[in-house]
C-alpha cells in the first residue's frame, strides 16, 4: 500500500522519451498514482489518533482527486496539460536550465508567495490587511503584465532565443578541447606534408625577416650618401 507518484513518474518519462508510451497513455497512469501516493498519509494519519493529522491526509486525497475531476474526463481539459508537457520538453531540449528554472519557481516561489499572502491576511489586524491587498493587486498587474508581454511582445521569442544562444555557448565550450585537437593534428599534418619542422619554418621566417631589415638598412644608407655627394 506504500507508493510514491514520484517513482512511478520518473520510470515512466524515460519510457515517453525513448517511445514506448505515448503521453496520452502516460496521464491516467500519473493521475492514478497521485491517487495512490495519498494512501500512505491516510494511513499514518489513522493510526495517529490526530484529528489535524487526519483532516490534512484527506485534504490531500481529495485536491489529487479534484485535480483528476477537472483535468481528466473532459477531452477539452485534457489537452491543457498534455500540451503543457510538450512545451516543456521542446523547451528543455533548448537549454537544460528549464527544469530547475521550473522547480524552482511552481515548488518554492509561487507556494511561498501565496504562504505569505495568506498568513498576512491571517493576522486580522487592518494594516497587514492593507498591505496583503496591496500585494495582491501588486501579484496580479505583474502576471497580467507578464501576459501581456509574453503574448503581445514576442515573449516566447525572445526566451527562446536566449535558450539557444545559452545552449550554443555551452556547447562551444563544451566541444572546445575537442575542436583544439582536431586543429593541432591538422596543423601536424600541414607540417609533415611541407617536409619542414615547425621549429625550421618559424627560423626561416625569422631569417627573412632580418633579411629584409637589413636590405631596407642598406638602401637607406645609399640614399643617405647619395645626399652627401650632391
Amino acid at each position: 500500500l506504500v507508493q510514491s507518484s514520484s517513482i512511478t513518474t520518473s520510470v515512466l518519462t524515460p519510457f515517453v522519451g525513448l517511445g514506448v508510451i505515448q503521453l496520452e497513455q502516460m496521464l491516467p497512469l500519473t493521475l492514478g498514482a497521485n491517487i495512490g501516493t495519498t494512501i500512505t498519509g491516510l494511513l499514518a494519519a489513522m493510526v495517529s489518533d490526530n484529528v489535524d493529522a487526519l483532516q490534512v491526509a484527506l485534504c490531500h486525497l481529495f485536491f489529487n482527486i479534484s485535480g483528476i475531476v477537472i483535468w481528466y474526463p473532459i477531452p477539452i481539459m485534457r489537452r491543457i496539460p498534455l500540451r503543457g508537457a510538450r512545451a516543456l520538453g521542446r523547451a528543455t531540449r533548448r537549454s537544460r536550465l528549464v527544469p530547475p528554472i521550473y522547480i524552482i519557481v511552481v515548488f518554492f516561489v509561487i507556494p511561498l508567495l501565496l504562504l505569505g499572502l495568506s498568513s498576512l491576511f491571517m493576522q486580522k489586524t487592518v494594516g497587514f490587511t492593507v498591505l496583503g491587498s496591496f500585494l495582491v493587486i501588486g501579484v496580479v498587474l505583474g502576471i497580467a503584465r507578464f501576459i501581456w508581454w509574453w503574448k503581445k511582445q514576442e515573449g516566447l521569442q525572445k526566451c527562446l532565443a536566449c535558450l539557444d544562444r545559452r545552449q550554443a555557448m555551452s556547447d562551444a565550450k563544451a566541444s572546445l578541447p575537442e575542436d583544439m585537437q582536431f586543429l593541432k593534428s591538422k596543423v601536424a599534418q600541414l607540417v609533415e606534408h611541407t617536409g619542414l619542422p615547425e621549429d625550421e619554418e618559424a627560423g626561416d621566417a625569422q631569417k627573412g625577416s632580418d633579411g629584409t631589415a637589413e636590405e631596407v638598412a642598406a638602401e637607406n644608407e645609399e640614399v643617405a650618401v647619395e645626399d652627401k655627394e650632391e
